[in-house]
């Protein structure tokens, strides 16, 4: 798709969703306190710098902040970042995108008002594959935390039955975060005005919505990954163009965020089988995951950010 194209139709997504914003009450904040900005390149893989502010101005916007902080070049009136301290989008495949608290914006940076706690993402990446990453889990303990827009979200954590271990691993985790989290079987269904942290083998949440998009690939889900074989017996990570770079085996997992049109982020944590699971609830800390769209974590423990670089990518 030609940028300008690409361009038009952001904008007119983001039109409805700002309107959609505006019905269910969120809006620019009164005033904000612990707000960090952090902006990189590739897919959270080069870290270009970092901002945290104990205080921001009551009307600060994404783009009044960004603009503070760094050197920006616009264009279309100022509503479209094309550079952040020399490192520009191109005509052909790399834009900037932002995320709040993990959730990819629906309208321009200029309009979104920034709120207590926020953790405010630029990347500067490939989108050949997809100009939609709906959420990540880099900023992690948000969107849970916080929440999207200046309004919390219930917390919905949902357990395979034989996942236990994991699941505890998963509550002890949101809660040492300061994070109400309330416990349902697997399957029940958390509803589109809450936060859901689905856990249990692929087999297993695969019938989830979110995790169905992911086994549909990144266009759909913006998830960088996907299981293979009839009960999810391997991994495969994908890179930024969309092929797979990597496959693993038994004892792998992966932890992910997507999300539909109506619905607030689902986050996977989820694995080939119940080692593959314990691993990536292991891996649900701030630091293993910071910065990154989503994480694998490979058998014997190792984190694998994804997508994969792609040989030859910046």
């Amino acid at each position: 798709m030609p940028r300008s194209a690409r361009i038009g139709l952001a904008a007119i997504a983001a039109t409805a969703v700002a309107a959609v914003a505006a019905s269910c009450g969120l809006g620019p904040g009164t005033g904000t306190s612990n707000v960090s900005l952090t902006v990189t390149r590739g897919f959270g893989a080069g870290t270009i710098a970092t901002v945290s502010e104990r205080k921001v101005p009551g009307s600060e916007t994404v783009m009044r902040m960004l603009e503070r902080s760094f050197t920006v070049q616009t264009r279309f009136g100022g509503g479209f970042v094309e550079s952040i301290n020399g490192h520009s989008g191109d005509s052909s495949r790399h834009d900037w995108f932002y995320y709040v608290n993990g959730v990819q914006a629906g309208h321009g940076a200029a309009t979104t008002g920034v709120h207590k706690g926020d953790r405010i993402w630029w990347d500067l990446h490939d989108w050949t594959v997809t100009d939609s990453v709906p959420a990540v889990v880099g900023s992690f303990p948000e969107p849970f935390l916080h929440g999207i827009g200046g309004k919390r979200y219930p917390t919905v954590l949902e357990c395979a039955a034989d996942a236990d271990a994991a699941c505890a691993t998963v509550s002890a985790r949101l809660k040492a975060a300061g994070v109400p989290v309330a416990s349902q079987l697997l399957g029940t269904g958390s509803g589109n005005d809450s936060l859901a942290a689905v856990v249990g083998t692929w087999k297993e949440v695969r019938p989830v919505i979110a995790a169905g998009l992911v086994a549909l690939g990144p266009s759909r889900s913006g998830v960088y990954a996907t299981f293979a074989g009839t009960d999810g017996s391997s991994l495969q990570l994908l890179d930024d163009r969309g092929q797979v770079a990597q496959t693993l085996g038994a004892g792998s997992g992966l932890i992910a965020a997507t999300r539909d049109s109506v619905s607030a982020p689902t986050w996977l944590i989820t694995g080939t089988d119940l080692a593959g699971v314990s691993a990536a609830a292991a891996a649900l800390t701030p630091a293993r995951l910071r910065d990154h769209f989503a994480l694998a974590i490979a058998p014997g423990g190792g984190d694998v950010p994804v997508p994969v670089a792609a040989k030859g990518s910046s």
